[in-house]
Protein backbone atom coordinates (compact mmCIF):
# COMPACT_ATOMS: atom_id res chain seq x y z
CA UNK A 1 0.00 0.00 0.00
CA UNK A 2 2.75 2.43 0.81
CA UNK A 3 4.62 1.49 -2.38
CA UNK A 4 1.11 2.35 -3.84
CA UNK A 5 0.70 5.80 -2.39
CA UNK A 6 4.12 6.89 -3.71
CA UNK A 7 3.17 5.97 -7.19
CA UNK A 8 0.11 8.12 -7.22
CA UNK A 9 1.75 10.78 -5.28
CA UNK A 10 4.22 10.89 -8.19
CA UNK A 11 2.08 10.64 -10.56
CA UNK A 12 -0.01 13.15 -9.46
CA UNK A 13 3.02 16.05 -8.87
CA UNK A 14 3.41 15.37 -12.85
CA UNK A 15 -0.06 15.83 -13.70
CA UNK A 16 0.27 18.99 -11.80
CA UNK A 17 3.30 20.05 -14.11
CA UNK A 18 5.77 20.21 -10.86
CA UNK A 19 8.60 18.91 -12.08
CA UNK A 20 10.61 19.35 -8.80
CA UNK A 21 7.71 18.10 -7.09
CA UNK A 22 7.93 14.29 -9.18
CA UNK A 23 11.78 14.54 -8.91
CA UNK A 24 11.69 13.43 -5.50
CA UNK A 25 13.54 10.80 -3.16
CA UNK A 26 10.25 8.78 -4.08
CA UNK A 27 12.22 6.17 -6.81
CA UNK A 28 8.94 5.91 -8.66
CA UNK A 29 9.56 4.73 -12.34
CA UNK A 30 7.41 7.88 -14.15
CA UNK A 31 10.07 10.56 -12.32
CA UNK A 32 12.77 8.13 -14.08
CA UNK A 33 11.09 9.02 -17.33
CA UNK A 34 10.89 12.61 -16.46
CA UNK A 35 14.77 12.57 -15.47
CA UNK A 36 15.37 10.89 -18.84
CA UNK A 37 13.25 13.49 -20.50
CA UNK A 38 15.01 16.60 -18.96
CA UNK A 39 18.75 15.19 -19.83
CA UNK A 40 17.83 14.87 -23.39
CA UNK A 41 16.30 17.49 -23.86
CA UNK A 42 18.89 19.96 -22.07
CA UNK A 43 22.16 17.73 -24.61
CA UNK A 44 20.39 17.92 -27.27
CA UNK A 45 20.41 22.24 -26.80
CA UNK A 46 24.08 21.74 -26.33
CA UNK A 47 24.58 18.88 -29.40
CA UNK A 48 23.02 21.79 -31.81
CA UNK A 49 25.64 24.07 -31.51
CA UNK A 50 28.61 23.96 -33.86
CA UNK A 51 31.39 22.46 -32.38
CA UNK A 52 35.22 20.49 -33.38
CA UNK A 53 32.78 16.94 -32.42
CA UNK A 54 30.40 18.54 -34.88
CA UNK A 55 33.00 19.15 -37.79
CA UNK A 56 35.05 15.70 -36.82
CA UNK A 57 32.24 14.24 -37.97
CA UNK A 58 31.30 15.57 -40.91
CA UNK A 59 34.87 15.41 -42.00
CA UNK A 60 34.53 11.76 -41.66
CA UNK A 61 31.28 11.12 -42.73
CA UNK A 62 32.21 12.24 -46.46
CA UNK A 63 34.43 9.53 -47.05
CA UNK A 64 33.71 6.43 -44.27
CA UNK A 65 29.94 6.48 -44.18
CA UNK A 66 27.32 6.38 -41.48
CA UNK A 67 29.05 4.38 -38.70
CA UNK A 68 31.17 7.62 -38.09
CA UNK A 69 28.77 9.23 -36.01
CA UNK A 70 28.26 6.71 -33.30
CA UNK A 71 31.72 6.09 -33.71
CA UNK A 72 32.63 9.47 -32.66
CA UNK A 73 30.41 9.03 -29.82
CA UNK A 74 31.45 6.12 -28.50
CA UNK A 75 35.21 8.58 -28.02
CA UNK A 76 33.48 11.53 -27.19
CA UNK A 77 32.00 9.10 -23.94
CA UNK A 78 35.38 7.36 -23.53
CA UNK A 79 36.35 10.89 -22.15
CA UNK A 80 33.01 11.75 -21.12
CA UNK A 81 32.33 9.40 -18.27
CA UNK A 82 35.27 9.78 -15.94
CA UNK A 83 34.83 12.95 -16.03
CA UNK A 84 31.01 12.27 -15.41
CA UNK A 85 32.18 10.23 -12.16
CA UNK A 86 34.84 12.91 -10.79
CA UNK A 87 32.03 16.14 -10.36
CA UNK A 88 29.71 13.09 -9.20
CA UNK A 89 32.18 12.51 -6.24
CA UNK A 90 32.61 16.36 -5.62
CA UNK A 91 35.24 17.89 -8.02
CA UNK A 92 32.56 20.18 -9.93
CA UNK A 93 34.14 23.31 -8.05
CA UNK A 94 37.35 22.28 -9.27
CA UNK A 95 36.78 21.92 -13.23
CA UNK A 96 34.55 25.35 -12.75
CA UNK A 97 37.37 27.38 -11.83
CA UNK A 98 39.17 30.19 -13.17
CA UNK A 99 42.65 28.55 -13.41
CA UNK A 100 41.22 25.36 -14.62
CA UNK A 101 39.02 26.73 -17.46
CA UNK A 102 42.09 28.98 -18.79
CA UNK A 103 44.31 25.77 -18.40
CA UNK A 104 41.89 23.81 -20.60
CA UNK A 105 41.04 26.47 -23.32
CA UNK A 106 44.73 27.57 -24.15
CA UNK A 107 44.96 23.85 -24.21
CA UNK A 108 42.45 22.94 -26.45
CA UNK A 109 42.89 26.13 -28.69
CA UNK A 110 46.03 25.17 -29.57
CA UNK A 111 44.61 21.55 -30.62
CA UNK A 112 41.81 22.73 -32.62
CA UNK A 113 44.60 25.16 -34.00
CA UNK A 114 46.79 22.22 -35.38
CA UNK A 115 43.97 19.97 -36.25
CA UNK A 116 42.04 23.05 -38.30
CA UNK A 117 45.95 24.05 -39.75
CA UNK A 118 46.38 19.77 -40.74
CA UNK A 119 42.76 19.43 -42.18
CA UNK A 120 43.51 22.68 -44.23
CA UNK A 121 46.83 22.09 -46.01
CA UNK A 122 44.99 18.45 -46.83
CA UNK A 123 42.07 19.93 -48.18
CA UNK A 124 43.27 20.45 -51.85
CA UNK A 125 44.42 16.67 -52.16
CA UNK A 126 41.43 15.28 -50.88
CA UNK A 127 39.10 13.12 -52.88
CA UNK A 128 35.90 11.01 -52.54
CA UNK A 129 36.53 7.31 -52.89
CA UNK A 130 35.54 6.27 -56.46
CA UNK A 131 32.55 3.36 -56.14
CA UNK A 132 32.25 0.98 -58.98
CA UNK A 133 28.37 0.57 -60.17
CA UNK A 134 27.09 -1.97 -57.72
CA UNK A 135 29.66 -1.13 -54.78
CA UNK A 136 27.80 0.01 -51.65
CA UNK A 137 30.56 -0.63 -49.03
CA UNK A 138 32.80 2.65 -47.78
CA UNK A 139 36.50 2.86 -47.33
CA UNK A 140 37.78 0.56 -44.54
CA UNK A 141 38.86 2.35 -41.40
CA UNK A 142 39.68 1.31 -37.97
CA UNK A 143 36.70 2.40 -36.11
CA UNK A 144 39.64 3.08 -33.35
CA UNK A 145 40.83 5.61 -35.56
CA UNK A 146 37.47 7.49 -35.62
CA UNK A 147 36.98 6.98 -31.82
CA UNK A 148 40.23 8.60 -31.01
CA UNK A 149 38.94 11.33 -33.26
CA UNK A 150 35.82 11.88 -31.12
CA UNK A 151 37.80 11.51 -27.97
CA UNK A 152 40.22 14.34 -29.00
CA UNK A 153 38.40 17.05 -30.30
CA UNK A 154 36.32 16.29 -26.72
CA UNK A 155 39.27 16.95 -25.00
CA UNK A 156 40.31 19.74 -26.73
CA UNK A 157 36.94 21.68 -26.19
CA UNK A 158 37.19 23.67 -22.94
CA UNK A 159 33.53 24.31 -22.51
CA UNK A 160 33.11 20.37 -22.36
CA UNK A 161 33.73 20.23 -18.98
CA UNK A 162 32.64 23.76 -18.67
CA UNK A 163 29.29 21.99 -19.37
CA UNK A 164 29.69 19.42 -16.80
CA UNK A 165 30.70 21.97 -14.03
CA UNK A 166 27.34 23.81 -14.45
CA UNK A 167 24.55 22.48 -16.90
CA UNK A 168 25.40 18.85 -16.24
CA UNK A 169 26.14 19.83 -12.48
CA UNK A 170 22.43 20.45 -12.11
CA UNK A 171 20.94 17.80 -14.29
CA UNK A 172 23.03 15.25 -11.80
CA UNK A 173 21.59 17.42 -8.77
CA UNK A 174 18.31 16.45 -9.97
CA UNK A 175 19.53 13.03 -10.80
CA UNK A 176 21.07 12.50 -6.73
CA UNK A 177 17.57 11.87 -4.63
CA UNK A 178 17.21 8.10 -7.11
CA UNK A 179 20.68 7.01 -6.01
CA UNK A 180 22.69 5.22 -8.58
CA UNK A 181 19.78 4.35 -11.54
CA UNK A 182 19.00 8.42 -11.36
CA UNK A 183 22.71 8.78 -12.24
CA UNK A 184 22.51 5.55 -14.93
CA UNK A 185 18.82 7.26 -16.32
CA UNK A 186 20.74 10.86 -17.20
CA UNK A 187 23.77 9.56 -18.26
CA UNK A 188 21.73 7.13 -20.81
CA UNK A 189 19.06 10.23 -21.95
CA UNK A 190 22.23 12.38 -22.30
CA UNK A 191 24.01 9.70 -24.71
CA UNK A 192 21.21 9.15 -26.67
CA UNK A 193 21.09 12.37 -27.58
CA UNK A 194 24.44 12.51 -29.11
CA UNK A 195 23.78 9.27 -30.55
CA UNK A 196 20.18 10.36 -32.31
CA UNK A 197 22.11 14.27 -33.56
CA UNK A 198 25.63 12.92 -34.40
CA UNK A 199 23.95 9.85 -36.22
CA UNK A 200 21.88 11.54 -37.92
CA UNK A 201 24.60 14.16 -39.03
CA UNK A 202 26.58 11.13 -40.54
CA UNK A 203 23.40 9.95 -42.01
CA UNK A 204 22.98 12.93 -44.04
CA UNK A 205 26.14 13.53 -44.98
CA UNK A 206 26.58 9.88 -46.21
CA UNK A 207 23.41 10.16 -48.38
CA UNK A 208 24.85 13.46 -49.48
CA UNK A 209 28.05 11.96 -50.95
CA UNK A 210 26.15 11.40 -53.83
CA UNK A 211 25.78 14.96 -54.72
CA UNK A 212 29.39 15.62 -53.39
CA UNK A 213 31.93 16.28 -56.25
CA UNK A 214 35.50 16.16 -55.30
CA UNK A 215 35.94 19.86 -55.48
CA UNK A 216 32.72 20.34 -52.90
CA UNK A 217 33.96 18.12 -50.24
CA UNK A 218 37.41 19.84 -50.38
CA UNK A 219 35.55 22.83 -49.84
CA UNK A 220 33.66 21.07 -47.32
CA UNK A 221 36.61 19.99 -45.56
CA UNK A 222 38.49 23.57 -45.93
CA UNK A 223 35.45 24.86 -44.10
CA UNK A 224 35.42 22.96 -41.27
CA UNK A 225 38.90 23.26 -40.97
CA UNK A 226 38.79 27.27 -41.07
CA UNK A 227 36.07 27.22 -38.56
CA UNK A 228 37.92 24.77 -36.39
CA UNK A 229 40.91 27.51 -36.55
CA UNK A 230 38.09 30.46 -35.60
CA UNK A 231 37.06 28.30 -32.48
CA UNK A 232 41.10 27.50 -31.82
CA UNK A 233 41.34 31.77 -31.33
CA UNK A 234 37.74 31.73 -29.48
CA UNK A 235 39.00 29.60 -27.08
CA UNK A 236 42.36 30.28 -26.69
CA UNK A 237 40.86 33.80 -26.23
CA UNK A 238 38.46 32.52 -23.44
CA UNK A 239 41.35 31.14 -21.77
CA UNK A 240 43.27 34.00 -21.44
CA UNK A 241 40.29 35.91 -20.16
CA UNK A 242 39.96 33.46 -17.12
CA UNK A 243 43.70 33.46 -16.22
CA UNK A 244 44.30 37.00 -16.02
CA UNK A 245 40.57 37.54 -14.50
Amino acid sequence: MRSAGRRSACIIAVSCGSVAAALDPERCTLGLILLFAMAFATTLSGALMPGPVLFATVRWSAQHGRLVGPLIVAGHAVVELPLVVAIILGLGSVLSGHTFVGVVGLAGGAVLLVMGGLMLSAAPRLSLPQRSAGQGADVPVAAGKIIAAGAVTSLSNPYFPLWWATVGLSLLARAEPFGPAGYVVLYIGHVMTDLVWYGAISESVHRGRRLLSDRGYRWLVAGCAVLLIVLAGIFAYQGLRSLCG
